[in-house]
């Protein structure tokens, strides 16, 4: 079984900026979710995955990702998405033995930042470097569906 194990906290400066190793494109579209996960296409820069999450307990939730084709990638974000498109530029920003990816938000959620931090397990305490902010792990309001929930409705994050 995968586990995805990540921790989200909001960005308190771009100091992150001069410690970026390399970046990626991505374009994500939800094609179904409810209360026991989520089913989630993305395209990053040329390639395109599939990926089933389960719903969260604590840290922790199962994750199975697929590569699929491009094609039908954009066909499922084009047709099954309803124009729910998150568009991001993903930086990875080494710290210590682990990677920060720091999501810049363009489109819809234009302005909104958010540092992420995959862990091997719940337990690994996380150095935190001084550009993180407040952790934002687990508040409903900073899942992306809700995110885009409010800004569609025309409320500020």
């Amino acid at each position: 079984m995968a586990v995805e194990i990540e921790r989200k906290f909001l960005v308190a400066s771009e100091c992150w900026k001069e410690h970026v190793v390399r970046s990626v494109q991505l374009r994500d579209g939800l094609i179904a979710s409810s209360d026991r996960g989520k089913v989630r296409v993305r395209i990053i820069d040329d390639k395109a995955t599939l990926a089933i999450k389960g719903a969260r307990t604590g840290l922790s939730r199962e994750e199975y990702e697929y590569e699929i084709p491009f094609e039908d990638a954009v066909a499922l974000l084009d047709r099954h998405c309803a124009g729910a498109i998150l568009e991001k530029t993903r930086f990875f920003v080494p710290n210590g033995d682990l990677v920060w990816e720091v999501d810049v938000y363009s489109g819809i959620l234009s302005g909104v930042v958010i540092a992420e931090i995959e862990l091997p397990a719940e337990n690994i305490a996380v150095d935190r470097p001084s550009w993180v902010g407040i952790e934002v792990t687990g508040q409903e309001e900073y899942r992306k569906i809700n995110m885009l929930s409010a800004r569609l409705s025309g409320k500020q994050l």
